[in-house]
């Protein structure tokens, strides 16, 4: 990734806006930057849009909605905040969690009333650490319909995306932006001028060696973020001079299903069940979140664990996509009996029922565990038992560069970089330094909600100085 000087470079073509990335953040910051009058041109490397949204659960929080209101829920922008910086313990920038929080809501009402996305809340089970069900989604509950529906709300307001394009270069003159350099499979070249430009191409979870620099303990962990997710924006930054902030920083996730490779829904683990490991005992407080638990199931023998939960459990969990896709694939364990769940996973029965007959008992006393977990008002297991062996995973990193209110990026000393933005993944979100940081949707709310402002305030720009 390379940033060169704009003086005497011939550009093929000139565009108000340009957006690097076709993933969640940057087809919402194209359709904002569209709404406010600017001619925009999306950049993407794939032969069609995907980015991480299309591997995430597709559920974006949003507090005080109308779909919120309409299923009776209170809750409140100012009660969102709160609970990101809780979970974070403070560190994120109480700007941005304000700013993120009462913007998120207008964004998903915009795009369901400008765009036609049929979106709605989920009531039946809420994710730990928010204080309220905010949790919204498409109707498959998928990342891949999210993706698939904003791509088809840009080609209807006529955006061009151009695919399989990858932008190696940023040029730039003056303390600004003026175009960028792009490469074909042909082994051709573009040169495109802008005069606003949203990096919209999420972290560096693909790159390897900034993995192992900033986030060591999952170095070696399955990834299942996209692998185009290499650290451009980051890197364009720092040769910007741009701050940076929260690099380590990170979404895990201790629920992959191993080998299958399909994300399992919490909700398996929220709703009363619990994780073991090889010998059939649990090694955790699972109800601290899926983020932090990717670790701890990496530490485990083999770096794999077995959640183990009920078929009134699955009946929840089949509202998602990707739970019933594991299901087809046969992931899912059944049985009617621990005994036969046990041998089913080869793990040790009398531990295995041991443990089942602990857990039961903590949630019959309201009680709480040697971990931290509190059994309080969770719902008992029953028989048929359901099960999945599943391992850790990075799916995508939470720091990066810093942004202002409008989204724009920031230098090292505070100034704003006039007309560049950053949403999504490029930017630093709210998650602050860890895994622990990480509250469910916060990868989302900063794709819907910055990649919206971004494209405000990216249209703004490109318009004044057409």
């Amino acid at each position: 990734m390379r940033v060169e000087p704009a003086a005497a470079v011939a550009f093929d073509i000139d565009i108000a806006v340009a957006v690097i990335g076709a993933g969640a953040a940057g087809l919402v910051a194209a359709l904002a930057a569209h709404e406010a009058g600017a001619e925009v041109l999306v950049v993407e490397r794939d032969p069609v849009p995907r980015g991480s949204t299309a591997l995430s659960a597709g559920l974006v929080p949003a507090p005080g909605t109308r779909w919120q209101r309409e299923a009776g829920l209170d809750d409140s922008p100012e009660l969102f905040s709160a609970d990101i910086m809780a979970k974070a313990k403070n560190e994120p920038d109480p700007a941005l969690v304000a700013r993120l929080a009462g913007a998120v809501g207008p964004a998903l009402e915009w795009l369901a009333d400008r765009h036609g996305l049929p979106f709605s809340v989920i009531t039946d089970f809420r994710y730990p650490g928010h204080s309220a069900n905010r949790m919204h989604g498409l109707p498959s509950r998928s990342g891949e319909e999210l993706v698939d529906r904003l791509a088809r709300a840009v080609e209807e307001a006529g955006i061009p995306v151009l695919c399989e394009a990858t932008v190696d270069t940023l040029y730039a003159a003056d303390g600004a932006i003026r175009g960028i350099g792009l490469h074909r499979p042909d082994g051709s070249r573009e040169r495109v001028a802008c005069r606003a430009l949203v990096l919209a191409c999420n972290g560096y979870g693909g790159n390897k060696a900034l993995v192992a620099q900033h986030v060591p303990e999952l170095s070696g962990a399955l990834y299942f973020g996209h692998e185009g997710n290499q650290g451009d924006a980051l890197l364009w930054g720092e040769a910007l001079g741009a701050a940076t902030r929260h690099l380590s920083g990170h979404q895990g996730h201790g629920s992959v299903a191993h080998p299958h490779g399909i994300l399992i829904t919490w909700a398996t683990v929220t709703e009363g069940g619990f994780q073991v490991n090889a010998e059939g005992r649990r090694f955790s407080d699972e109800s601290r979140g899926y983020s932090e638990q990717a670790a701890e199931v990496l530490r485990q023998p083999g770096g794999t664990a077995v959640t183990v939960f009920d078929a009134r459990i699955a009946g929840i969990a089949r509202q998602f996509e990707d739970f019933r896709r594991a299901e087809s694939a046969g992931a899912i364990v059944a049985a009617d009996t621990v005994a036969e769940l046990a041998a089913r996973l080869h793990l040790p029965a009398s531990a295995l029922s041991a443990t089942l007959a602990e857990v039961e008992a903590l949630k019959r006393d309201g009680g709480r565990d040697a971990f931290g977990r509190s059994f309080a008002g969770v719902p008992a297991l029953a028989a048929p038992y359901r099960a999945v062996r599943v391992t850790g995973a990075l799916f995508h990193t939470q720091g990066g560069l810093v942004v202002d209110d409008d989204a724009r990026v920031l230098t090292a000393a505070g100034a704003p970089i006039p007309n560049l933005f950053a949403a999504g993944g490029a930017a630093c979100g709210v998650s602050g330094t860890g895994p622990g940081g990480y509250l469910s949707g916060n990868g989302l709310l900063a794709a819907v909600a910055l990649g919206r402002i971004a494209g405000q305030a990216a249209g703004a720009t490109g318009c004044v100085s057409s």
